[in-house]
């Protein structure tokens, strides 16, 4: 209990939230408190695969995704961080003679990076048929400076660049200003007389673009919402949702108007209202295939998932949690609103089967043995490896499956910090008697080396993308912590940036990635060159 209590400790303002628990683990264990070997591997094991799995599934939906709409420099600059940190840390091997073991040991501390540590120790194990304690020890002795050399870049970097917090401001602002929606609503006047007795289907097919068609008001006042068989004449008023490079198409229809679409008083009574998917059953269906137009008369117009808007095109697949934004008449959509569930205490319910069958998958695929050319030995995913990957996929595809990988964020995180909880007091109740040796030794250094691999990669990456990427001073922090993983990083940006969020954008933007990175390349870097 006292572990997990160990958590809450704070110096002034600063905590390593869950990093206490190791401490506290080799502070037991030095003094003699230990737990019984078999028990202690099991703990381990069983806590790395939780913590792993829980955490691919939070990154997964979001991980290809990050990809998209410009990530993909952000992706770039953050994988030449993880890429550099690595040639840093093979570099110091090969002047000092550290083992090798010792700095992937050293690297993960200095990353603060706790996943890949548990990676590396997995991938030792499995390669030389024992633990390496150092890994854990060096981790310890990195972690404390290396959230520090984090945030200390930061200034550096701002003071380098002789940055100005109130023009970035202005800057990030006019670009707000300027920038579209994805998603835009616009309202267009039918004038192309060739597209006078044509359905909404049939509009579709001839522009062959992704647009819903939410609301249609006649030339004679009526305002229906519309069916794919919706007749359209000329001078029709449309409501048309669309992606902001499609707009230019929508000329061939008419001409943008500023005319509203209400309902007029003999009409009918037409709403707008979010929805929620509750009801497994749906999970996975695409939306053209429930037909809810046909049926009830109501027009899907947009999904938010995970606080993104998507266009409700009809390929697009629903899933458990979707909120779907829906027009129609009031008693229509109250109908839909019962046939997709809507009931948010449906959502706290957590789906244990997938869980259990996909860290059953994670642990399979782990184990596989992988022929790399060049290495003697299989190379193995490892329990870490395995099982992100698995939870990754399984995040973004698995409702293609009908499997509801939903979870709320507060069961996601319990199982998230449970195993995270595990598996940091079983390595530091097992890595505590070689801890003290191994400082006086000549641990001491890995402090020094720490600060190398944690400061030199953001500085280097740091430096081309603000010189040459002009990339803006409030991404770069949000670009920094999110390359490290690391969450005080984070809050330190967020708090120079009270007028905006970019942070936060751009550390959720690399996260994903990055975290994937960081276990692979501890495992690669342990089989490869120990």
């Amino acid at each position: 209990m006292g572990l997990f209590l160990a958590e809450k400790l704070r110096i002034k303002n600063f905590s390593m939230g869950m990093t206490w628990i190791l401490f506290c683990g080799i502070v037991f264990s030095h003094f003699g408190i230990g737990l019984d070997p078999t028990v202690g591997q099991f703990a381990k094991d069983f806590g790395l695969v939780l913590f792993v799995y829980s955490l691919g599934l939070q990154v997964g939906p979001s991980f290809f995704s990050s990809f998209g709409k410009g990530g993909w420099q952000m992706n770039v600059y953050a994988t030449f961080i993880v890429l550099l940190g690595c040639v840093t840390t093979y570099l110091i091997h090969l002047i000092s003679g550290e083992p090798m073991a010792t700095m992937v040991g050293v690297m993960t501390g200095a990353v603060t990076n706790t996943p890949s540590m548990g990676a590396a120790q997995q991938a030792y194990a499995d390669l030389f048929g024992t633990e390496e304690s150092t890994i854990a020890s060096a981790y310890a002795v990195a972690y404390p400076l290396a959230v520090l050399g984090i945030i200390l870049t930061m200034p550096i970097l701002k003071r380098i660049f002789r940055i100005n917090l109130t023009k970035e401001e202005e800057v990030l602002a006019r670009a707000r200003n300027e920038a579209q929606d994805e998603t835009v609503l616009t309202d267009v006047l039918v004038t192309n007389e060739q597209l006078t007795g044509i359905t909404v289907r049939e509009l579709n097919k001839m522009l062959n673009i992704k647009m819903v068609i939410s609301r249609i008001i006649h030339d004679d006042g009526h305002e229906q919402v519309p069916s794919a068989d919706t007749v359209i004449t000329q001078g029709d008023h449309l409501r048309i949702l669309t992606d902001k490079e499609h707009t230019g198409s929508l000329r061939l229809i008419g001409q943008q108007t500023e005319r509203e679409l209400k309902a007029q008083e003999a009409g009918p009574e037409l709403v707008s209202r979010r929805i929620v998917v509750t009801k497994p059953r749906w999970n996975g269906k695409r939306i053209g295939s429930l037909r809810i137009n046909e049926k009830y008369h109501v027009t899907i117009t947009r999904i938010n998932r995970a606080g993104i808007d998507l266009l409700a095109t009809a390929d697009l697949p629903l899933q458990m949690g979707d909120r779907i934004m829906v027009v129609g008449e009031k008693e229509q959509v109250k109908q839909v609103a019962d046939l997709f569930g809507n009931e948010m205490k449906k959502l706290d319910i957590p789906n244990l089967i997938p869980i259990f069958l996909g860290i059953a998958l994670g642990v399979v695929v782990g184990s596989l043995p992988i022929h790399l050319p060049g290495l003697g030995t299989p190379f193995k995913l490892g329990l870490a490896g395995g099982t992100i990957i698995v939870a990754i996929l399984i995040g973004r595809y698995g409702p293609y499956y009908h499997l509801v990988t939903f979870a709320t964020t507060s069961a996601n995180r319990m199982l998230r910090e449970t195993g995270l909880c595990l598996f940091l007091a079983a390595v530091g109740l097992g890595a505590g008697e070689s801890f003290v040796p191994s400082i006086m030794a000549g641990g001491y250094n890995w402090i020094f080396y720490g600060i190398l691999i944690t400061m030199l990669p953001l500085l280097i990456v740091g430096f081309i993308a603000r010189k040459w990427g002009k990339l803006n001073y409030f991404s770069l922090m949000g670009l920094l912590a999110g390359a490290t993983n690391d969450p005080p990083a984070l809050a330190y940006a967020s708090s120079l940036s009270d007028e905006n969020n970019q942070p936060s954008v751009a550390y959720a933007t690399v996260y994903p990635l990055t975290m994937f990175l960081r276990v692979m390349a501890a495992q690669l870097m342990i089989i490869l060159l120990c």
